[in-house]
């Protein structure tokens, strides 16, 4: 957890030539800009301008001017990069020419649903999440092809599984960069792999998701493969989920808050919501062709140890967590935990308490025929009319979003 004096410390005794301050537009894409030494006081101080009107979905060319102010908690050296004249990376917080935060940056719009949380329910998210990835080779001239990087299944190992050290390339730079995996393995589709991640805060969970695509794509690249996201790249074959897990923690000097187990209301408030903020978890149309296929849900529901329903709470007496098993890697992960921390807070604070657990195979389809119930939207567009029609979005995310 640097301060600027330190970040500036280390650049100037670390042999730091380029800095690179990174930020996300409205989808979660990651962009970025590098400076040199020299301006990183500057940029500390009153921030780097950027062209917003270049950012799709931000500003038109009349009011373009924006500005990016580094993190500097969030240094990191990337380590691919050359240990003489090394290349350093933070995130960083969008302003507008005054110096207020940008309506539309997704970073400082999460950060003030974790402050929101504390303040009002005196607890902290804790987050950990499973990304899912295919690796395809990539034909003589570059491209993607359809072929996968290798044929083998759920937990395989090597030599069927070709995944095994590129899993270990990606593990060992996230640690380099800060950041501790918790497990690697190869998935159940073919060329399909996944990495779970220790909890964190919301916001820590969030930078390291980007993080995490970023070294995925940059390991691939350099193994000549192509690593897809998308909630859906093979049809008939299991789809990338993101699950995130939640739990959380009391804040220091906020005692009320470790005395009754919030996980309950938690849990209302997330399938009170969910249909609304779907649009978000499940950004893309072939985002619909995952759900209620191949293990991922469809039905708005909660189980014990069910991993056919929308939210599992796992049987561990030691575990107080929910897992939730909707979103997909594409999802802009800032926004997508900012209205799910507000749903839980709207379910703490009304004391929402969810409904009955499910206990049948809702992939059955004989039972899913009988279900009553409510299925999550089908298409992009139906999930983008329940967001459009959402007052509780309309509160959370503000006219402007």
């Amino acid at each position: 957890m640097y301060t600027q004096e330190e970040v500036l410390d280390f650049v100037n005794e670390e042999d730091v030539k380029f800095i690179r301050l990174a930020f996300f537009d409205l989808t979660g894409k990651q962009k970025n800009i590098s400076i040199m030494p020299g301006e990183l006081q500057r940029a500390f101080e009153h921030g780097i301008p950027f062209d917003a009107s270049a950012i799709e979905g931000f500003e038109g060319p009349q009011k373009s001017e924006l500005y990016l102010l580094p993190d500097p908690s969030t240094l990191a050296i990337i380590p691919w990069r050359p240990a003489t004249g090394k290349v350093v990376r933070m995130f960083c917080n969008i302003l507008t020419p005054d110096g207020t935060p940008y309506a539309k940056d997704s970073r400082t719009i999460l950060q003030n649903a974790c402050q929101r949380l504390k303040d009002e329910c005196g607890i902290e998210m804790m987050v950990g999440t499973e990304v899912e990835f295919y690796l395809f080779k990539l034909d003589e001239k570059g491209e993607p092809t359809t072929e996968t990087f290798d044929k083998a299944g759920y937990m395989d190992i090597a030599p069927e599984d070709h995944g095994e050290n590129i899993r270990r390339e990606i593990c060992f730079t996230l640690e380099q960069m800060g950041i501790t995996p918790e497990a690697s393995h190869h998935e159940e589709g073919p060329g399909q792999n996944e990495i779970d991640f220790h909890y964190s805060d919301a916001l820590t969970a969030a930078d390291n998701v980007a993080t995490f695509k970023w070294i995925v794509n940059t390991k691939a690249a350099s193994n000549g493969l192509y690593a897809d996201f998308s909630p859906k790249p093979i049809a008939g074959e299991a789809g990338n989920g993101m699950h995130i897990n939640i739990s959380y923690r009391p804040v220091a000097g906020k005692v009320d808050a470790g005395n009754e187990n919030l996980l309950p209301n938690i849990l209302g408030g997330i399938l009170k919501h969910i249909g609304e903020i779907t649009y978000f978890l499940n950004p893309v149309e072939n985002s619909y062709n995952r759900l209620g296929a191949s293990k991922a849900p469809e039905y708005i529901s909660w189980g014990k140890e069910n991993r056919s329903t929308l939210i599992r709470v796992p049987s561990s007496k030691n575990a107080k967590r929910l897992e939730l098993r909707s979103p997909d890697p594409l999802c802009n992960t800032y926004l997508s935990l900012t209205l799910i921390i507000n749903a839980a807070i709207e379910g703490i604070k009304n004391k929402i308490e969810p409904p009955a657990a499910t206990e049948e195979n809702l992939f059955d389809e004989a039972i899913a025929k009988q279900t009553t119930l409510t299925a999550l939207p089908k298409s992009l567009t139906e999930a983008k009319r329940l967001a459009l029609n959402s007052e509780f979005i309309k509160a959370v995310l503000g006219p402007v979003l």
